[in-house]
């Protein structure tokens, strides 16, 4: 499993979790990503795998389906690649995982397609 941040002008990163230091009380924190007027804040953080796919929305209504494989693997402190070519005026909204359904939710029963007759 890796450590999966989107800023919201577009770019991400993907990081081993390994690469993440335990912090207990009293500690300062770690350094996920480096944020810079490029980069823009954080959006969403998500622990992903690599046959994972994400959707990626933007401001103006954009969705962009993407595979989580398709993220370079970089380390901790560097500001990522980008995921998403966007407008100066736009910014990404929201970010998630796609939920893959099996077949047997998706395709519907035979009961369930029947129509009953009144008599």
């Amino acid at each position: 499993a890796s450590l999966l941040t989107v800023t919201e002008r577009g770019f991400g990163k993907r990081t081993a979790l390994s690469e993440y230091r335990k912090i207990r009380r009293g500690g300062q924190g770690v350094i996920n990503i480096q944020m810079s007027e490029r980069t823009g804040r954080s959006i969403g953080i998500l622990t992903v795998y690599d046959d994972d796919e994400l959707m990626i929305i933007t401001e103006r209504g954009i969705a962009i389906r993407q595979s989580v494989a398709a993220i370079r693997s970089i380390s901790r402190n560097t500001q990522g690649v980008r995921l998403i070519r966007l407008d100066p005026e736009d910014r990404v909204v929201a970010v998630a995982k796609v939920e893959e359904k099996d077949e047997d939710e998706t395709a519907p029963s035979d009961a369930d397609s029947a129509v009953s007759s009144p008599d």
